[in-house]
């Protein structure tokens, strides 16, 4: 890259102008949205059903079927922000927090890399919303889980991921069934 150009600041991302050059020698400028990074829960209890939030989501202008997730503060470790947006959006906190895989969900426009952990042996307790937080948790099981993603109930990327990655490579028997 050869050149970085501030276009707007907000108090979470930036967005940027890059400049690169190709292998054939030309320059190409992209616009490009620069944020800190991010960690997406996904809550397991101990009877076997995943903790989902409804959370509405003013960019889409609708309540959304998500996994918890949040934005990482500037040089925070991901587990630690693993822990606190658990305990912030559904109110529980896990004695395991481990991490499954790193991700892109939008590398065409977006560098938010999105770091998804197992919680489990989940204790409940009380939430902490932010004010501009809309959030309700909803209790699902896998078969259910499972139906709302093939019914497209839940639309959310990184919710999507997720659960598919967890039902395809680390859940008991094959995916979607228990």
């Amino acid at each position: 890259m050869q050149d970085v150009e501030l276009l707007l600041k907000t108090v979470k991302f930036q967005v940027v102008r890059r400049e690169a050059t190709a292998e054939d020698g030309r320059v190409h400028a992209r616009e490009v949205i620069h944020h800190p990074g991010a960690v997406v829960l996904l809550p397991l209890l101990d009877d076997g059903r995943i903790c989902l939030i409804r959370n509405f989501r003013v960019s889409v202008g609708k309540r959304l079927v998500e996994l918890p997730a949040g934005t990482l503060e500037p040089g925070e470790d991901p587990v630690h922000a693993a822990h606190r947006e658990l305990a912030e959006e559904t109110g529980f906190r896990a004695r395991s927090m481990d991490l499954l895989t790193s991700f892109y969900a939008s590398p065409g426009i977006l560098d938010e890399r999105m770091h998804l952990f197992l919680a489990s042996s989940l204790e409940p307790g009380p939430t902490a919303l932010e004010g501009d937080e809309d959030i309700q948790p909803l209790l699902v099981s896998w078969e259910e889980a499972f139906a709302m993603i093939a019914s497209g109930a839940i639309q959310d990327a990184k919710t999507l991921i997720g659960l598919l990655y967890y039902g395809v490579f680390r859940r008991k028997g094959p995916a979607g069934r228990t």
